[in-house]
């Protein structure tokens, strides 16, 4: 190691910073996160920082660089556009043995701020050694993706049961079994949720019983509609966290490469008149494997409450006191629209937008055509491909023109994605033409003629 990683208590600490420009503003603004008692050497301030000095925040000396300005501080920054100073800053502050930094420039500086990833009391530094600066803002922001802001709360959470624990289990593999079943179970989901009232109570049972077995939990997570980059951060952290996968055939291929490696992963796909189980067997199972002590990843595509029976799914495991969260999920209908440039609402063409399901459980097609034909309106039209011509005579029959531009959007957001555009005349045989399949919705309204204008994305399969 060229540098040797170390965090410095500067909590109450006095500090100086040399250049109060807007480089000498950033790193104001970390030196106070940290509890410094800041003081400012420049004669003249940014704007904020003025506005820092004014509330007291810090002390302002308003003059050039002089060595004399170096007191008896914990630890000195030069962050002004002129090198020589800079030098002058580092050279007096290494002869009295205070770490100094010189932004971007490593040569002079005894110490380098690195990039953080802040989860207080849980930081995280990332450095190139002064070398890449950019690389190291780029692992950052992959880690804060991955890290959610609730490990912080969780860290003093922990932090707060720590003697306890110490107290309670005598050997270390003992302690770090305990602390794994805790940290990667149900429990940190209801301190990163905020229920910390509750977390305390587990945390305070588990440990009078000396259980340092995983809590079963079942997690219905939204997949959003395809593509991988449309997962939100919790969807990820969950599917890396499961013990057991359980997913339909609506979650694409890229999204299960997501899911930790040795999860367990379950195929109980539906699809119409074709169910690898049926619903209540899914139920009975998401049960069946949380009552095991397992973390169950229930992956729905879209959102599980968005024709998803993510609400039939979870009323069993509430009937059993059977911890659950709930992830949403961009639903179909928004990333279908977006990706194929369909606003769902437009002031010029849809104040309203209504989302229907193509079949019922007795594969009727029994809707409110009255609201459903309205003008100034979107329909979005889920599972509804394999009656897609009974569907489009229906809306001519209670009123809709039958020029009334309509749309299937297949695969969305993907690079298997088809937009095929029509009318409510024209879209069936569309359809049969180009051999659309599942998983694919229909839109209609007058928003579907923007397409051609607002369709940005141009997928392999349309010839990108």
């Amino acid at each position: 190691m060229e540098y040797f990683p170390i965090f410095m208590r500067l909590q109450g600490e006095p500090c100086l910073l040399v250049g109060g420009g807007e480089v000498g503003l950033r790193k104001a603004r970390l030196l106070l996160s940290a509890g410094a008692r800041l003081t400012v050497v420049s004669p003249e301030l940014a704007p904020e920082l003025m506005q820092m000095a004014a509330r007291g925040e810090l002390v302002h000396l308003a003059a050039n660089f002089e060595p004399a300005h170096i007191g008896d501080y914990k630890l000195v920054v030069a962050a002004t556009d002129v090198r020589a100073v800079n030098r002058v800053v580092s050279d007096t502050a290494q002869a009295r043995n205070i770490p100094v930094n010189v932004v971007d420039d490593p040569e002079l500086s005894s110490y380098i701020t690195p990039a953080i990833v802040d989860r207080s009391p849980l930081v995280i530094a990332v450095s190139t050694g002064g070398g890449v600066p950019v690389l190291a803002r780029l692992v950052r922001a992959r880690l804060e993706s991955m890290i959610p802001a609730g490990f912080g709360r969780l860290a003093r959470f922990a932090a707060g049961f720590r003697d306890q624990v110490k107290a309670r289990f005598g050997n270390v593999e003992e302690r770090r079994a305990f602390w794994e079943a805790v940290l990667e179970g149900p429990l940190a989901e209801q301190v990163m949720n905020g229920d910390e009232a509750a977390a305390r109570d587990d945390m305070q049972r588990r440990l009078a019983a000396a259980d340092t077995a995983p809590a079963g939990a079942v997690y219905l997570v939204g997949a959003g509609p395809g593509n991988p980059d449309l997962l939100t951060f919790r969807a990820l952290r969950l599917m890396q966290q499961a013990d057991v996968v359980l997913y339909d055939n609506l979650v694409a291929p890229e999204l299960l490469a997501l899911v930790r490696r040795d999860a367990e992963r379950m195929f109980v796909g539906k699809q119409r008149a074709n169910h690898t189980l049926p619903q209540e067997e899914i139920n009975a199972l998401l049960l069946r494997l949380a009552q095991e002590g397992k973390r169950v990843l229930r992956l729905k595509g879209g959102d599980p409450f968005t024709f998803g029976r993510g609400g039939e799914e979870i009323a069993l495991l509430a009937a059993k006191q059977i911890p659950f969260e709930v992830v949403p999920g961009i639903t179909s209908a928004s990333g279908a629209a977006a990706y194929a440039g369909i606003p769902l609402t437009h002031r010029d063409h849809a104040q309203s937008v209504t989302f229907v399901t193509g079949h019922k459980k007795d594969g009727s097609i029994s809707l409110d055509w009255p609201a459903l034909t309205r003008s100034g309106q979107t329909v979005v039209v889920y599972m509804g491909l394999a009656m897609a011509e009974e569907l489009c005579q229906a809306f001519i029959s209670h009123g809709k023109a039958r020029d009334t531009p309509a749309a299937v959007v297949e695969q969305a957001t993907t690079p298997r994605q088809r937009t095929v555009l029509g009318t409510l005349e024209t879209l069936p045989a569309l359809i049969r033409a180009n051999s659309i399949s599942s998983p694919a919705l229909i839109i209609v309204g007058e928003v579907v003629s923007l397409a051609p204008q607002l369709g940005w994305y141009r997928s392999s399969a349309e010839g990108a």
